[in-house]
């Protein structure tokens, strides 16, 4: 049965009757890449790993609870939604994941979700158009490793990436960079700018000369499993205000590659649910 030809009502009930016999079954990593597979396949099983009577949701186009979601997969143009789930990560209660969407369009996405006994209770995201073509570098934005290594350094990594951010990224002191990144390996799949430090260098000196500033505000979330992590932050740039979801691998003390997400923010005034972008974080 496909999700657009079912009720919202409908979907609370299934979800109620069958979530505690599901819950158990599978890890968290394994019921939010289910959740998501759904979008495409129309699996209606897959709400029973969502409490039904406690779904917050972050993104602001959809309205709270499985009937917003619910919405959202019915206005889908049937047999549209596409999803390959490329990477998924738990951080504690947190699972994040990154994936190669046809939704509305193609598009890449970050989704965390939060879990309490087993079951999602929130959810926050980010989408950006998918790029039509390699970056300068030949990579493309969801390309490269997959696989979590280094477990035993979770926190470290965390540490370093959430410095980094706060030092080059929010306050601007570009002069640290090579303290956190490796000048002879850094591997970049934004979609405009180039490998290595120079890559990034001059994309930032283009922004500037176009008048294109980025700017990193607030860092609001770091979440990571081994050598991979991931900030969620809010800023602008050229002037909109944008979320940023930014994906580093780490190895050896250093931030090696780098994948990104950033997504205009929807105005308070158009927003379906008031728990905003980054409530809860």
């Amino acid at each position: 049965m496909n999700y657009r030809y079912l009720a919202p009502t409908v979907i609370v009930g299934a979800a109620i009757l069958s979530s505690a016999l599901f819950a158990a079954q599978l890890s968290n990593k394994d019921k939010v890449v289910a959740v998501l597979n759904s979008i495409e396949t129309g699996d209606t099983s897959a709400v029973a790993y969502i409490n039904p009577e406690k779904y917050i949701q972050h993104n602001p186009a959809v309205a709270d609870g499985l009937s917003g979601f619910g919405e959202v997969l019915r206005a889908l143009p049937e047999g549209s939604a596409r999803v390959d789930v490329k990477r998924v990560f738990q951080d504690g209660d947190f699972v994040f994941t990154h994936t190669d969407y046809n939704f509305f369009g193609p598009k890449v996405g970050f989704d965390v979700f939060r879990f309490e006994q087993g079951l999602i209770v929130e959810h926050w995201d980010s989408l950006q158009q998918k790029a039509d073509k390699p970056n300068p570098s030949g990579r493309t934005q969801l390309d490269g490793p997959t696989d979590v290594e280094d477990i035993d350094k979770t926190d470290e990594n965390k540490s370093l990436v959430t410095d980094f951010v706060e030092t080059i990224l929010v306050k601007g002191q570009y002069d640290q960079l090579s303290r956190y990144i490796s000048e002879t390996s850094y591997l970049q799949h934004n979609a405009v700018i180039a490998d290595g430090l120079d890559g990034l260098g001059e994309a930032i000196a283009a922004m500037a000369k176009q008048g294109i500033n980025m700017v990193y505000k607030t860092r609001h979330k770091t979440l990571g499993e081994g050598n991979f992590v991931l900030t969620i932050s809010e800023g602008s740039l050229g002037g909109e205000a944008v979320s940023f979801y930014d994906l580093f691998r780490v190895s050896d003390g250093k931030i090696v590659e780098h994948w990104d997400v950033i997504e205009p923010l929807l105005p308070a005034t158009q927003a379906k649910n008031s728990n905003g972008k980054f409530g809860g974080l």
